[in-house]
């Protein structure tokens, strides 16, 4: 496998805005290249402790030897973030001073070409796993859903306008012979997008993203993942996260408002009888966004959103 260059996105605004101190309890739901993971732990020095998860075996190697510095200090746990309340539970940590989700596919993921995550890697295989383990593939998705699966898919996840165009098509050609390669669809989106809507990036953008979240199930109970780790924080813990796309970011931002939101009772009440208490205060009232001496060295920073909550 080569060599990648790993640039963690967004980094000092995580650290600073976790507000992370020496002594504290961190949690980095995606570890990837261990970049955040090594500031926090580093900001935490020399007494702060990190507990990390992912689900790439190739992740957690490189990472594992990226923060052998902090030896004792951090503890990997291969799972989905998303399992964040029976992880804490499992490792009896009775609450985190902060709490980072970056939400992006890792680097080496998208460079590594076997892994066909990426519209340029022609020859490539459809895949788009995050984990080896999960029985489902993009080539699966491409050749086994039906039309108005794929149709769904590629509106829901990808915004696609033209979304039941390529569905069709996808359709017609694997009647032939299975679509398996990343050219093969490369080849039956291009020809189904009018070339005056090329001209907003690669034709294959949206699609490929659409059957990357359908694969990995990127959007599935994230909202409710949002709600945990917010109340699994400790009081004036920060949860801090990084999207690359509206549908992740209307979600965060759904569930801030929901922890944000203080007494729901009809005002005419004198009393309230709800029980609901506001639970965080958002740090960020407009997400962040990657400076432009960022996006000069990681163009991959350009769609990133920072938002970020304190448990109160």
């Amino acid at each position: 496998m080569a060599e990648f260059t790993h640039y963690s996105v967004m980094l000092t605004e995580c650290i600073e805005g976790l507000n992370i101190k020496d002594g504290g309890t961190f949690f980095d739901g995606t570890l990837g290249g261990g970049g955040h993971s090594y500031e926090i732990l580093k900001a935490s020095s020399p007494n702060g402790k990190l507990v990390a998860t992912d689900l790439d075996d190739y992740a957690i190697g490189r990472a594992t030897e990226k923060l052998k510095e902090f030896d004792g200090r951090f503890t990997i746990v291969k799972d989905n973030f998303k399992n964040f309340s029976k992880i804490k539970e499992n490792l009896g940590v009775d609450g985190f001073d902060g709490i980072l989700l970056d939400l992006g596919v890792s680097s080496f993921q998208l460079d590594d070409r076997e892994r066909g995550f990426s519209y340029l890697a022609d020859e490539m295989m459809l895949d788009m796993r995050m984990s080896k383990e999960n029985p489902l593939t993009a080539e699966r998705v491409i050749n086994e859903y039906s039309e108005n699966e794929l149709k769904r898919i590629f509106f829901e996840y990808g915004e696609e306008k033209f979304s039941a165009k390529i569905a069709k098509e996808i359709v017609n050609r694997r009647k032939t012979a299975p679509i398996k390669t990343v050219g093969q669809l490369n080849d039956i989106i291009r020809n189904c997008i009018p070339m005056k809507f090329q001209h907003d990036g690669h034709p294959s953008k949206r699609i490929f993203q659409a059957v990357r979240i359908e694969v990995n199930g990127e959007l599935e109970g994230l909202y409710e993942t949002v709600i945990a780790m917010a109340r699994g924080l400790k009081k004036g813990g920060r949860l801090a996260i990084i999207t690359f796309h509206s549908l992740e970011d209307r979600i965060v931002k759904k569930a801030f408002k929901e922890l944000e939101t203080d007494c729901i009772c009809d005002k005419s009440l004198p009393i309230c009888v709800c029980g609901k208490k506001k639970e965080i205060e958002i740090i960020t009232r407009h997400p962040l966004v990657a400076t432009e001496e960022e996006l000069a060295v990681n163009k991959r920073s350009k769609s990133a959103k920072l938002r970020i909550a304190e448990k109160i």
